[in-house]
């Protein structure tokens, strides 16, 4: 995956700082995904009221929606500290016995992209998540033996883009699973208002509706998108992000109007063109555009499938009909087996 692409819903290399300054601190604050909020507004309360440690958290959905700023907001809420890690992060059993043996109680440990956690690793969990221990074996041989040490309790909170990579085992001792989905435009509108308020920006309506449409659902593109938006604004206009300058500028960064960059409509060109509207392989279609078939399937399909612009069958990834019409091409009955119809 391209390092800078701009709508990447990963997080580049620079914006850790800059990210945090826009994040919500409090549940109240947090913008869309509503049932999700609900559903955790209800869980803290019952925790709290049970004067217990909440449920351990599983946060899933495509990247760059909200997971980790979530998880910082759910510690907020019940009033404790979060120790943040990741998945790959943890290589040795003896790297998370450290980091659980020194949670404070209530505590929140967050692990990001938790699917990576080596198979090891992920067992010494099943007792810490369940009975609040970890088993450490002493020795080796015949004379090895278990000692089991007791945790103080604490809340897990684990945040996966593949939750079908988890286990079994793992994924049924969250008590709570949360799944965010891409975000409704007139939710970011009010994302990319607040980000402009924190940045002191002088952003229009238009503005922000124009950006919001073009950010693929993801507030983190939202975001960046503002700040190359701000730029623009500045050079080549009055400062001032109103509809116009954000169009040209969106123009200008080659965004169109559905959010797709020349990634994605160079994936849309390859099955149309190359291969007449698919079906097409995974395989197949990542040595076409150069790209990492996980990349395809991890970064780039969610959306196109959310747009309805692909479809995926048995036999591989086929365009519809709205892929042609956004592309502009023409399409025949001939061509595609009866899938498409002549306008």
């Amino acid at each position: 995956m391209p390092e800078d692409r701009l709508i990447s819903p990963h997080m580049l290399g620079d914006e850790d700082y800059s990210e945090t300054s826009l994040r919500p601190l409090r549940l109240s604050e947090y913008i869309g995904q509503d049932k999700v909020k609900e559903n955790i507004s209800i869980f803290v309360a019952a925790a709290r009221e049970r004067a217990e440690s909440l449920d351990h958290v599983l946060l899933s959905g495509p990247p760059g929606l909200g997971k980790t700023t979530l998880a910082t907001i759910i510690a907020g809420e019940i009033g404790r500290s979060i120790r943040k890690t990741s998945g790959p992060a943890i290589e040795r059993p003896g790297d998370l016995a450290a980091i659980l043996t020194n949670l404070e109680p209530g505590e929140v440990l967050f692990i990001d992209e938790i699917h990576r956690l080596n198979r090891s690793v992920e067992e010494i969990m099943y007792p810490a998540m369940e009975d609040y221990a970890i088993d450490i074996i002493i020795g080796k041989g015949p004379g090895a033996r278990t000692l089991r040490i007791e945790l103080p309790p604490f809340t897990l909170i684990g945040a996966t883009t593949r939750p079908g990579l988890l286990t079994s085992p793992l994924r049924d001792r969250f008590g709570i699973n949360c799944r965010l989905d891409f975000y409704e435009t007139t939710d970011l509108e009010k994302i990319i208002t607040r980000a402009a308020s924190i940045l002191n920006l002088d952003i229009e309506p238009g503005g922000a509706h124009e950006i919001a449409r073009r950010a693929r659902g993801t507030p983190r593109v939202a975001n960046r998108l503002l700040k190359r938006v701000r730029d623009f604004a500045l050079v080549r206009g009055n400062g001032r992000i109103d509809r116009d300058i954000a169009r040209q500028a969106l123009e200008m960064m080659e965004i169109d109007e559905a959010g797709l960059d020349n990634v994605d409509r160079m994936i849309l060109e390859a099955i149309i063109v190359k291969f007449g509207g698919g079906p097409v392989g995974l395989e197949t279609l990542s040595a076409c555009v150069s790209e990492e078939s996980d990349t395809l399937s991890d970064v780039y399909e969610p959306y196109l499938l959310k747009l309805g612009l692909i479809q995926k069958t048995p036999r591989g990834r086929m365009a519809t009909e709205l892929a042609y019409r956004h592309l502009g091409h023409r399409f025949n009955q001939s061509l595609n087996e009866g899938l498409f119809k002549e306008d």
